[in-house]
């Protein structure tokens, strides 16, 4: 099973999620770079606002052809409960390109699961397995357990077979 992992990060939690994934399972990764500058405080309420309003943005060539793959691991910070801009853009350029999904995310402490029906409903396709990382789990260690059961359910559904 050819997999990509495949993440936006602006303040680094979700690039290090993504390289745990990437790292543990063996898989492909690719960073998402968004041209927008999104640093400091005025960054960060800009990037809310473009969240909030479902915008899309401009992000540098991606490296590795998600149409080889056969399933996209796809993770995102929340924004004011949503996907980054960057990630919005990036299933939109290849969603019909991209045979299976499976998504995680990064919070302060809620958003994920409204932001998975965002992302499945943006891609068409039922995600395969979930994965909420919150600062508290980072912070207790709790989120390498969880890294592992998300891992473990995509290895174990039938695209693996």
């Amino acid at each position: 099973m050819n997999s990509l992992v495949v993440f936006y990060s602006r303040t680094g939690r979700t690039r290090k999620i993504g390289e745990i994934i990437s790292t543990e399972a063996n898989w492909d990764i690719e960073e998402i770079i968004d041209t927008k500058k999104r640093t400091g405080f005025i960054g960060f309420l800009k990037s809310g606002k473009d969240a909030t309003l479902k915008k899309l943005t401009n992000i540098r060539d991606v490296q590795k052809n998600p149409e080889i793959y056969d399933l996209i691991i796809l993770g995102t910070p929340i924004w004011n409960k949503r996907m980054t801009p960057a990630i919005r853009t990036y299933i939109t350029k290849f969603k019909d390109i991209i045979k299976n999904v499976a998504f995680f995310c990064t919070e302060g402490g809620s958003g994920g699961k409204k932001t998975f029906e965002s992302m499945a409903n943006l891609c068409e396709k039922t995600p395969i397995s979930t994965l909420e990382i919150t600062k508290k789990d980072i912070k207790n260690g709790e989120y390498k357990d969880k890294i592992k059961g998300f891992i473990q359910d995509l290895k174990s559904d039938s695209i693996f077979d």
